[in-house]
């Protein structure tokens, strides 16, 4: 019975994968993705300010990764916004969440449990992309497993890799905050995701599309809501890629934030004495200064 219920379960993560989402997983992801553009610093005042930024930049948060991926196989960049009914759902999600009165929409939608749930349906939206994304440019490049990653990776990480981007839209530009340079959790869950649904998709992983997306999707939405729930900001590949990328790409990696630590807190007691006691010398050099020149005035 439960390798029947497994297999089950597996023949209606695959057919899920092959057919148009539900209205209500469309729904849920443009609600998260659009809650996060309102937790952005100054996102509030920008639309007030200047509404149609503020849409374009929620129009990036809900279909910025359909945007990398055509840009990736060479297809028209707006293909995706000839779907009126996705453009319209969103736009309406983006009103509610930023202009509906006393926040009542925002403030439904940020109950724990409720966003818990919507949280779970976006990380179903978000594995479906990625087997759907290297499916589709498996379909150009039989061979271009890279190909095939990086479409993946795009169509997982949604907006993440557009970051700098969307941010010249908001008026404000943080390189330092690329996404590529600290990868959350969701980029990384992506790429490594791209890779497995690759490995399957040119038979080289021993395990049916089915299961895969099954076990792949638990692990997502399992991850994701109990981050969630605990309002953490960790990774669950941290600690094994604490114990891999040393051996692989050399000590420096894990004795950078190490090193970092420590630079922090010699440059708040060491050199700070040192700072601070140069100002002193100077101040005590003016005054003896103007006291010579006040006693020659004098003579």
């Amino acid at each position: 019975m439960e390798l029947l219920s497994a297999l089950s379960l597996g023949e209606l993560a695959l057919s899920f994968s092959r057919v148009p989402l539900f209205p209500v997983f469309d729904l849920s992801y443009f609600i998260v993705s659009i809650l996060y553009l309102k937790y952005e610093p100054g996102a509030v005042e920008l639309s007030r300010r200047h509404p149609m930024a503020s849409w374009l930049c929620a129009m990036l948060h809900c279909f910025g990764s359909y945007i990398l991926a055509d840009l990736l196989l060479g297809e028209p960049l707006v293909d995706y916004f000839s779907n009126n009914s996705s453009i319209l759902l969103a736009s309406a999600v983006w009103y509610l969440i930023f202009f509906c009165p006393l926040d009542l929409f925002y403030k439904c939608v940020c109950f724990l449990p409720v966003k818990l749930i919507f949280v779970a349906m976006k990380e179903v939206v978000r594995v479906r992309k990625i087997a759907v994304g290297i499916h589709h440019a498996h379909h150009h490049y039989h061979h271009g497993w890279f190909v095939m990653i990086a479409t993946g990776w795009v169509k997982g990480s949604g907006v993440a890799l557009m970051s700098n981007f969307e941010q010249l839209l908001r008026g404000v530009w943080k390189p330092e905050t690329n996404e590529i340079l600290h990868m959350s959790f969701p980029t990384k869950a992506s790429l490594y995701g791209a890779i497995l649904f690759t490995l399957q998709q040119t038979r080289w992983l021993p395990v049916s599309k089915a299961s895969l997306i099954f076990i792949f999707t638990m692990f997502m939405v399992s991850c994701k809501v109990f981050l969630m729930a605990t309002h953490s900001h960790s990774s669950p590949f941290d600690v094994l890629e604490g114990y891999i990328c040393p051996v692989l790409f050399g000590s420096a990696w894990g004795s950078n934030h190490h090193h970092d630590n420590h630079g922090g807190s010699q440059g708040g007691s060491g050199p700070g004495p040192s700072h601070s006691a140069l100002p002193t010398k100077s101040k005590e050099e003016l005054s003896e200064g103007s006291r010579k020149k006040k006693t020659k005035k004098a003579d």
